[in-house]
């Protein structure tokens, strides 16, 4: 059964792709926030709160059917912790009954035998957790030894293709750490993935030496092509390159496009770290704001550290140059 589903999951995902490489009218991917409360503060981020209610089921669900009939190929939920929201389950149904793929970010705290059972029923495709550090500390809970058990139980019951994410930078004590995640995660059957982060204030630093040679190491052997969908997340490492050595890339971001982020508020972002731009409300947004934002320069792009919008980008890096004569939408400014 679990084979079965798996190839099916890689064959829809395939054909999004090929979609989405003849078709660029249309998201690949959006992020989409059903609750922004968290359950742990990571020094890092500024993502979550400790006091917003989950998104009532109805306006989730409106929100989806908005993001079908703009030709969405894949759904992340993202937070705050996705997991807050008690009816989780019954969107992604709502994802896969529009044949869009269904992914989930957590931070895993919330999981268990019977919660990954009924993400398996509700139909999700992916699934990725970022793990921070072996030990907690005041920068981050996200620890290996607090979410291994975790693990184990998704290595045994889940259906669903998982990705865990180990970090460098924004304060990280142990670089180490990565390594030692990356090969947990290795030994359990996960693909696995590393971010570069940005400190609490937002701002990108350059890695230091120990942290560079981390990188280096754990970057070298990531190769991961059991799945399209996890290729989103897992493959593509380029523009990591400069970043670590806090230098800019130069490539046309397509966020407002062919990635959208929708906060708990129903806007549309550039990205979680861009909110307020265009900040246009998800029912207002149209093929034609889609085709603004594609080929608008995002000035934020030199030193962006977004994975997440640098993996669905390439899908475009190849054709139709943003230049600075962006036609004008109603609604929209320049960021």
């Amino acid at each position: 059964m679990r084979l079965q589903t798996k190839l099916h999951r890689n064959w829809r995902g395939f054909w999004k792709l090929v979609h989405s490489v003849v078709d660029t009218g249309h998201p690949f991917l959006v992020h989409l926030v059903p609750i922004r409360r968290c359950n742990i503060e990571c020094g890092y981020c500024n993502e979550y709160d400790k006091v917003s209610q989950p998104v009532p089921l109805d306006v989730m669900l409106q929100r989806v059917d908005q993001l079908a009939a703009l030709g969405t190929s894949s759904i992340a939920f993202s937070g705050g912790e996705p997991l807050l929201h008690p009816q989780l389950d019954d969107i992604i149904r709502a994802i896969r009954g529009h044949g869009m793929m269904a992914a989930l970010i957590t931070n895993g705290y919330f999981l268990s035998p019977a919660r990954i059972r009924s993400l398996n029923d509700a139909g999700l495709d992916f699934c990725q957790i970022s793990i921070d550090n072996v030990e907690p500390d005041d920068i981050s809970k996200k620890s290996l030894r607090l979410l291994d058990k975790k693990l184990q139980w998704l290595a045994e019951f889940a259906e669903f293709d998982v990705n865990i994410n180990s970090v460098l930078g924004g304060g990280v004590r142990n670089p180490e750490d990565a390594q030692v995640i990356t090969a947990r995660a290795r030994e359990l059957g996960f693909s696995t993935s590393l971010g570069i982060i940005h400190g609490s204030d937002g701002h990108l630093r350059p890695l230091d030496t120990r942290s560079r040679q981390i990188f280096d190491e754990v970057t070298r052997d990531l190769k991961d092509t059991d799945s399209v969908f996890k290729n989103l997340y897992s493959s593509i490492h380029g523009f990591q390159q400069n970043l670590v050595e806090g230098k800019p890339n130069t490539w046309y971001c397509r966020a407002g496009a062919r990635y959208l982020y929708v906060c708990e508020d129903g806007l549309v972002h550039w990205c979680s770290q861009q909110r307020g731009t265009p900040g246009i409300p998800l029912a207002q947004y149209t093929i034609e704001n889609i085709r603004t934002e594609y080929m608008r320069p995002k000035s934020c792009a030199p030193y962006c550290t977004i994975g997440c919008v640098h993996r669905v980008s390439p899908l475009d890096s190849w054709r139709n140059p943003q230049t600075d004569r962006v036609p004008e939408t109603p609604g929209l400014r320049m960021a």
